[in-house]
């Protein structure tokens, strides 16, 4: 070989490793960050850190509601507007802290633990705080020393706690979540006067007990409110049903991220009906003060929870309509492109707690069947409208990332034909 020759190959050389190390730097950033993400996350989420985060929550923006708003001392103080008094909500979950100050006054009684392991038998514990953010999302009260504010500030919360945790090691010991059980506290939940039921919990099998239950309640006049599933906290990751989300009488709830899509994070499917934020949600932390929560991806379970407390507001306004038609106001009133079809996505929409409030239904309404009129010559349009699913944060630090090494690659190519020509000249 020449000296020019190996020259050019050095140089080469050179270029090709330059080109490894900044291939490798970008694509290691997502990883470096994201850690980082999600230690400031957790840190205002521990047992014992009682954090105040700035409130209201963003998701009343997101869904278009005033409401309270965090600081104004008393749900009460918010003029003409539902707030849920009289209402009350039974959260099926892994139990509420009692002792969580904005959840002081909230609770109504019939709170209950289903499971004998050693917790609270009143319900009113919550080791995994899975549902004390649930809580919280729906119920909590305003207070200058807290951002969190529920949806429904004046409902009053049942807790009926039918698993200790999602873990292997609860699973094992009996006390995971358990379709059977569920179906027990939604009996409960409905004979002990609750009109809203969250079930932020979701079985791809379809069982007869919980059916059952689900009717049990529907006939009564209680309306319950449940998870169409996520994706990264089942076996199953196809776009199944979910139950009891997916039976008759009950709202399925899929979630949607902070700019309003829906994403791959929630399942979807045909038995999805309405949409609602759960992203970067505001609530309450178990053993703490302020969190937010799935600040990486949307979560159906925190969704479920606005479309409840949203249920809760349609209940103290109307509580001569009854379940079926406090539905059809939050399907009907959902924000979409299309009026007059739904999505696998987003059901008909995401929630518009004012819209579905202020909503006067006539033969004019565009949307689902009505159970207030004949809604059959509405519809202006009768195709379909397909939403497409975002990736999460997670995916689109790889899609960003992956942009940025091409880039990269493509500026070293251009700088080495450059080089090339020159020497060839």
């Amino acid at each position: 070989m020449s000296q020019r020759g190996g020259s050019r190959v050095r140089r080469l050389s050179a270029l090709a490793l330059a080109a490894t190390f900044a291939t490798g730097l970008l694509a290691a950033i997502p990883d470096a960050v994201a850690p980082v993400r999600a230690a400031a996350a957790e840190e205002a989420c521990g047992v014992g850190v009682m954090a105040r985060l700035p409130g209201p929550p963003t998701a009343f923006a997101e869904m278009g509601w005033v409401g309270a708003t965090a600081g104004s001392g008393t749900a009460s103080s918010t003029a003409k507007l539902p707030t849920g008094a009289g209402v009350t909500v039974a959260i099926i979950d892994s139990g509420v802290d009692v002792s969580r100050p904005q959840l002081a006054g909230a609770f109504a009684s019939g709170s209950e633990s289903l499971i004998a392991d050693g917790e609270r038998p009143d319900g009113l514990g919550d080791p995994a705080g899975h549902g004390t953010a649930i809580a919280g999302i729906i119920a909590a009260r305003p207070s200058e020393t807290s951002g969190v504010v529920g949806l429904a500030p004046d409902a009053r919360i049942i807790s009926l706690r039918v698993f200790r945790d999602t873990d292997d090691e609860s699973a094992k010991a009996g006390f995971g979540p358990d379709a059977e059980r569920i179906a027990k506290a939604i009996r409960t939940a409905t004979d002990r006067g609750a009109k809203i039921i969250n079930i932020s919990i979701s079985d791809d099998i379809d069982t007869p007990a919980l059916r059952e239950a689900t009717a049990y309640a529907t006939e009564r006049g209680t309306l319950i409110v449940a998870s169409a599933g996520n994706r990264g906290t089942t076996k199953n990751k196809e776009d199944t049903p979910r139950y009891p989300a997916a039976y008759p009488g009950a709202l399925a709830v899929s979630a949607v991220n902070t700019n309003g899509m829906p994403t791959y994070d929630s399942i979807h499917g045909p038995h999805v009906e309405v949409a609602a934020p759960g992203q970067d949600v505001l609530t309450a932390s178990t053993g703490g003060g302020d969190c937010r929560y799935s600040t990486e991806a949307a979560s159906s379970s925190f969704a479920t929870a606005y479309v409840s407390g949203a249920a809760a507001l349609l209940a103290e306004k109307y509580p001569e309509e009854g379940p079926e038609k406090w539905a059809y106001r939050l399907e009907a009133t959902a924000a979409r492109s299309n009026p007059d079809a739904r999505d696998d996505n987003v059901g008909w929409g995401v929630i518009r707690p004012a819209a579905a409030l202020d909503l006067r239904p006539d033969s004019t309404t565009r949307g689902p069947t009505s159970p207030f009129a004949d809604t059959s010559n509405a519809a202006f349009s009768a195709s379909t409208t397909t939403v497409t699913a975002q990736p999460s944060v997670a995916g689109n630090a790889v899609f960003v990332t992956a942009l940025a090494v091409v880039a990269a690659g493509l500026v070293l190519l251009f700088g080495l034909g450059t080089m090339l020509r020159r020497r060839t000249r």
